[in-house]
């Protein structure tokens, strides 16, 4: 049996990792604006469209499966892998972390898109902008909120423009733990936090360290994304599940090799 896992995230690498160990043939593929993992399986980078479109790389390969195990803000990798899936006949499995749940000392607020943001952030001061990637256009319009004085931006990619003078860029690649996410809001004088609810421990820390110092948190709201054939939340499940799949495979593939 053959798994195709789409990844760039942690549980996507970990996924793929314990695969391999348990001897599935697995192809791992990641947009690669990161870093490429070192893995016990192919590693493909850079997307799809260089073979023709996923689900052409699907029959291509003979893949059986498709893991979904991108990030929960990934939408459209998300929704092209279940269009594939529907045209090749695949199943589409996806692993999703359950999103973030506030605590009773958590204050947390929701927003839907850029304009929604800029009007909850006028009145605010000093944000750590920790959402992922921006466009200088965004980050100029934070920049020129009612309010605002100086800013911190933290992303793990480099950035391909000249960021405004108020906006201090900091490179950083998770996992963070509290003491230096605590350290690093005092430093800066951050009075509001905003943040993708990406679920998982590895930038959670951020969450704790905002109650503990009574900031505000501005949660950008998950993308809905068209429905997998199966979805997991639970990392013991899927593998369980995929035993089970790759064991259902393996049977009904003998009777034709006698």
């Amino acid at each position: 049996m053959k798994i195709l896992v789409l990844g760039g995230t942690a549980d996507g690498r970990h996924l793929a990792e314990r695969l391999s160990q348990l001897g599935v043939e697995v192809l791992y593929s990641i947009a690669g604006l990161v870093r490429v993992p070192t893995l016990p399986c192919e590693v493909l980078v850079g997307g799809f469209s260089q073979f023709g479109g996923l689900a052409t790389f699907l029959k291509q390969r003979q893949i059986d499966l498709v893991i979904d195990a991108t990030h929960p803000y990934a939408a459209t990798m998300s929704n092209t892998a279940v269009a594939a899936g529907q045209e090749t006949g695949i199943p589409v499995w996806r692993f999703l972390r359950p999103a973030w749940q506030p605590q009773a000392a958590d204050d947390w607020r929701n927003y839907q898109n850029d304009d929604d943001l800029l009007e909850q952030l006028k009145d605010f001061k000093r944000p750590l902008l920790s959402a992922g990637q921006m466009t200088r256009e965004q980050l100029l319009a934070i920049t020129q909120s009612e309010g605002f004085e100086q800013g911190v931006w933290r992303t793990a990619v480099l950035p391909k423009f000249d960021v405004p003078e108020t906006i201090t860029w900091l490179k950083a690649i998770g996992p963070f733990d509290l003491d230096s996410e605590r350290d690093l809001l005092k430093r800066y004088q951050i009075d509001v936090i905003v943040s993708k609810n990406s679920g998982g421990d590895s930038t959670s820390a951020k969450l704790d360290a905002a109650r503990e110092l009574g900031i505000r948190v501005l949660l950008h709201q998950r993308p809905q994304v068209n429905k997998a054939v199966r979805t997991f939340s639970e990392y013991s499940q899927l593998i369980e599940a995929v035993q089970a799949f790759s064991a259902s495979a393996s049977s009904t593939q003998e009777p034709q090799q006698q």
